[in-house]
């Protein structure tokens, strides 16, 4: 038994000594402890997966200066040319842009901003009244004849009137004929009157034909809200003009013209009274007279001529032979 303690004694010495090294130890350090990071690398890749591999973050390009200008000239000129491209097509036609001043300027200089067709074409033979631009000039005229190729432009697209900085007319021309809502305001911006046109007539204008088929205008009477309004043309049965004039407050106003039936030119030119607002004229006053070879020969208050003989088609001068 002496023999035995001993031995007894070690093994209960190891027996502790290996509960105390298999012993967990908690620790309330709410700081993680170096050792544990290390712990928690990917399992899946290996250093050489990760050597030199892409990042998931977005990397911002490294641009220098004269890049980056470029760049942002580039975008600026794509945006002009959107931009530019969307504004110069009306109604399915190229046009550009022109503007035109008058008057003093300050406060009562008057704006004209307008478009006209890049490829000239004639307008059409029916309209009542038509508007081109004169660069030369620089102004804007009405017309009822024929315009020049070489020197009228045809309006054609937005139009806008502006005194003094502040708007007074907006509209649309097409093919040298006002077209859709057309409206004036005072200086106050109150809006005046808003009439509507489809290519220079009034939406509610009454026109007749001389065909069924509806290709010989015969005359067109413009209505506005049942009034006489707008601007009046009559034709011949071969296409020449034979009336025009204005209508405003359901009077005549202005200048009325006949015209002899051939080449649209004008025989006689009588005047009414300057506005609709005003006592109506009944007698309107002649104010000039031209041939059949389209020279003046009368002008009310300066010369009167209808008297000299003029050489004229199919006449000869007294006193002259045939040969």
């Amino acid at each position: 038994m002496r023999f035995l303690r001993p031995h007894i004694l070690l093994l209960v010495l190891l027996i502790s000594s290996i509960g105390a090294c298999s012993k967990k130890t908690v620790s309330f350090n709410s700081r993680s402890e170096p050792a544990l990071a290390t712990l928690t690398t990917d399992t899946l890749t290996t250093s050489r997966d990760t050597t030199k591999a892409p990042s998931l973050l977005a990397k911002k390009a490294v641009l220098t200066k004269e890049e980056e200008k470029a760049a942002k000239d580039k975008e600026k000129l794509a945006q002009r040319q959107a931009k530019k491209k969307k504004k110069n097509i009306f109604l399915g036609e190229r046009i550009k842009k022109g503007f035109t001043k008058s008057g003093p300027k300050g406060k009562n200089q008057v704006l004209e901003v307008f478009y006209y067709l890049k490829t000239f074409e004639q307008p059409g033979a029916y309209s009542t009244t038509v508007y081109y631009f004169n660069p030369r000039k620089r102004k804007i005229f009405r017309a009822n004849t024929e315009l020049n190729p070489a020197t009228d432009k045809v309006l054609h697209g937005p139009y806008k009137k502006m005194q003094g900085g502040k708007v007074v007319e907006t509209g649309y021309f097409a093919k040298g004929t006002k077209h859709l809502r057309w409206e004036k305001f005072n200086k106050d911006n109150v809006l005046l009157s808003k009439l509507h046109y489809e290519m220079g007539f009034p939406r509610d204008a009454n026109v007749t034909y001389y065909d069924a088929a509806q290709k010989l205008v015969k005359e067109v009477v413009p209505y506005v809200n049942g009034k006489l309004e707008g601007d009046y043309v009559r034709y011949q049965e071969n296409g020449q003009r034979d009336w025009d004039g204005s209508f405003e407050n359901g009077k005549r106003v202005g200048e009325w013209t006949k015209y002899w039936g051939f080449r649209n030119r004008r025989h006689y030119v009588y005047e009414y009274g300057a506005s609709g607002y005003d006592p109506e004229v009944t007698e309107p006053i002649l104010v000039k007279e031209y041939n059949r070879n389209g020279v003046l020969v009368f002008e009310k208050d300066k010369f009167d001529k209808r008297d000299a003989v003029t050489d004229r088609p199919g006449t000869t001068r007294p006193g002259t032979r045939r040969n």
